[in-house]
């Protein structure tokens, strides 16, 4: 249930962007504003909650023994607001994790310190049009933005990361991103791991060379494939171990990798304990044999180690899968019981309330809105037979603001090529409902390797779309107008093009 604090706020927000709507729109005050120090201000001082300066900049840590290794990195500042606001991951690359709490009014300072254009995508979160960091948007170096919006989520783990066009992938794969959890009352009144024992896990894969120094693939088949790495990181470190007391954590895992699909289970073959998607928690816990977890989603999961014995070890690990680069079982993360805890928390067996959207409700129920991912002419990745646009929006791309669509995402081969690969679909500015998925005769058996392992409930920014499979997802279009993006989050397939704009019109 939402506070009175978040309606209020709420209520506030959409008045001051409607009363504001001209000028954010007019908005090639993208870099003019942005020198300016003005994007376009939503908030008087007195009402801003919280403020950060995110730095990106080039920077080195150690992450291999010997040389340092050269990183792109967020540097994080707070201005003002809660003194736990920030919290820096030690020794790691990754920017720092933003603790937010639903119905607070933010701004960020964006400030460019990189030798190339860049700008930041808060993903997962419902923000106005010159809050979502599209790569019109984008600031040279030298140059800041600025961010305002009003935290509008449900308490959950979300990121943020650069999103230039055909820049994306290197930038990431240089170690630009960081977490984002966000805070909520319905939250706040569970028995919930805390602090030390609420632990998140983002999942990379990098490749080093000789000097300890990243390598990313830039030949024309790592874009048509995705950028697979070597090494496995852990919240940007090799650490690959955690020590853990006697009792229950709660664990955030984000698949922060370029293109790798995991199939992530517990290596002694416990049953994987549910609680949380991308939008955050579940109505009620969930158990799997193993789940699925493909570029830029997020699940959380639930582990208690009360009946381990003390010196035991249990991993997560990477099952073997048909997935590219899932040729070979590995292990993601350890968790070493080394302590007796005095306390736990107990699983609560209901977690939270959704209030879901009717699929009949949709104003094409009968007719969802398509959208055909395929191979066209030189082997380049694109959707309905159309590459990216900076500005660009489709007749079929045009939706009024309030309405309820069904969207169809389908996999299917394209240009006479005949190669299919998963596409993890992103939808920008919103969470959505995965309806109901279909799958052709003729990739059933992959799809069977995999299906038992999706998450389909609950709330969801991300959805893996398999080859020959037809994904249909339900959203509603509330609360802001403007110019949105949908894409592969395949970060090579994405910066190739497979990425196109959705305008919300009154």
């Amino acid at each position: 249930m939402k506070s009175n604090r978040l309606s209020l706020s709420r209520r506030t927000f959409i008045k001051k962007m409607s009363a504001g709507a001209s000028a954010v729109y007019l908005s090639p005050f993208l870099n003019a504003c942005s020198q300016s120090g003005k994007a376009y201000p939503l908030f008087s001082d007195t009402e801003i909650d919280v403020e950060i300066r995110l730095t990106a900049m080039r920077d080195a840590v150690q992450i291999l023994s010997g040389y340092p290794t050269d990183v792109w990195r967020y540097k994080g500042e707070l201005i003002r607001g809660p003194e736990n606001t920030i919290e820096h991951i030690q020794d790691s690359y990754l920017g720092p994790i933003l603790h937010l709490h639903q119905g607070q009014n933010i701004r960020i300072h964006f400030a460019n310190q990189l030798g190339e254009s860049s700008i930041i995508h808060w993903h997962g979160l419902h923000v106005p049009e010159a809050a979502d960091g599209h790569p019109r948007l984008v600031i040279s170096p030298g140059e800041e933005y600025i961010y305002e919006f009003s935290v509008l989520d449900r308490a959950g783990t979300y990121w943020f990361h650069p999103h230039p066009h055909g820049r994306t992938g290197p930038q990431v794969n240089n170690g630009l991103a960081g977490l984002i959890v966000i805070h909520d009352l319905e939250e706040a009144a569970l028995d919930l791991p805390r602090r030390t024992y609420d632990l998140p896990l983002v999942i990379q894969d990098r490749t080093f060379d000789s000097n300890n120094q990243f390598i990313y693939g830039g030949t024309h088949m790592d874009q048509v494939m995705g950028f697979l790495g070597d090494t496995l990181l852990i919240n940007g470190q090799l650490k690959k171990t955690y020590s853990v007391e006697t009792r229950s954590y709660r664990l955030r895992l984000l698949n922060g990798s370029n293109s790798r699909i995991y199939k992530i289970a517990w290596s002694d073959k416990t049953k994987l304990t549910v609680i949380g998607t991308d939008g955050g928690l579940l109505e009620k816990p969930i158990s799997k044999d193993y789940i699925i977890l493909a570029p830029a989603q997020r699940t959380e999961l639930w582990i208690d180690f009360s009946n381990r014995e003390l010196g035991s070890v249990l991993s997560l690990i990477n099952e073997e899968s048909a997935m590219p680069g899932g040729e070979n079982e590995f292990p993601i993360v350890n968790f070493s019981v080394d302590s007796q805890s005095g306390s736990s928390s107990e699983l609560p067996q209901k977690l939270s309330k959704h209030v879901l959207n009717n699929p009949q409700e949709a104003v094409n129920a009968t007719d969802p809105r398509q959208f055909v991912l395929q191979m066209g002419m030189g082997m380049s990745w694109n959707i309905n037979g159309q590459s990216f646009e900076m500005e660009g929006v489709a007749d079929d791309e045009r939706i009024r603001l309030g309405d309820l669509e069904m969207w169809e995402f389908n996999n299917q081969a394209g240009g006479g090529m005949g190669m299919l690969l998963p596409h993890p679909m992103h939808i920008h500015g919103l969470q959505f409902q995965v309806i109901s998925r279909n799958i052709d005769a003729r990739y059933r058996e992959l799809w069977e390797t995999i299906n038992d392992g999706l998450v389909d409930e609950g709330w969801h920014d991300t959805v893996l779309v398999m080859p020959g499979e037809q994904v249909q997802v339900l959203i509603r279009f509330e609360d802001f107008e403007g110019l949105y993006l949908y894409h592969c989050h395949n970060l090579e397939h994405e910066d190739m093009g497979m990425m196109r704009n959705y305008r919300v019109v009154a």
